[in-house]
């Protein structure tokens, strides 16, 4: 990813930060010169110094196949918007986008042993619906052999992470009170969510 050095995320406790509050990401990986991409949800597991990326896709997706032992990279997005240059005080200036975004890269290897797997999506239960964990329990051995029959489970161990907070840090401070203003007036939730991460961002700054 091209990080301008203003905008690049230094610490790695807030880069995973940002993985787990927005861990609906992208898979890609490369095969044959074709790029292939998946859009799953993630459990990002902290294991001492090392980070695992866990998800499952279905059997039938062509991306599978291509999958165990291959090297690849998610995309996790945050929050992003659309920024007028009519918050700028010099009339030479152009719209840009501000965003926040992480990308992981590592190998992936499918999750052959049958325990790992239940165990696997026990984990993302707990990790987007606890109270789901007691009706799932009452599935019966036969829905549970059949659903996981057709798909498999997949971790990811984590080599690198690039992250980037494009948040108008080339602006001037009246200027960035204009844009978090006017973000946060509009009817977009993507935009009020950016008016809010700025704000973290700079009470983080001010520490």
């Amino acid at each position: 990813m091209y990080i301008p050095k203003r905008f690049n995320i230094t610490e790695e406790s807030i880069k995973i930060s940002l993985m787990k509050s927005q861990s609906f990401a992208c898979l890609v990986t490369q095969h044959m010169g074709r790029s292939m991409a998946t859009h799953l949800p993630f459990v990002i597991e902290e294991q001492g110094e090392r980070l695992y990326l866990v998800s499952h896709m279905a059997k039938a997706n062509e991306q599978l196949a291509h999958l165990d032992g291959k090297d690849c990279m998610v995309i996790f997005t945050g929050p992003h918007a659309y920024i007028s240059a009519q918050h700028y005080d010099k009339i030479e200036s152009v719209p840009t986008w501000d965003y926040v975004a992480v990308h992981a890269y590592g190998k992936a290897n499918v999750i052959h042993d049958p325990i790992d797997k239940v165990a696997s999506l026990e984990a993302m239960i707990q990790s987007y619906e606890p109270a789901y964990q007691k009706q799932w329990e009452t599935l019966s051995a036969s829905f549970k052999a059949g659903m996981l029959k057709g798909l498999e489970a997949f971790r990811i161990e984590v080599a690198e992470l690039q992250g980037q907070e494009k948040l108008s840090q080339n602006k001037t401070s009246a200027e960035k009170d204009r844009i978090v203003g006017s973000l946060s007036n509009s009817s977009s939730s993507e935009d009020r969510a950016l008016a809010d991460y700025m704000r973290a961002y700079k009470q983080r700054e001010d520490i």
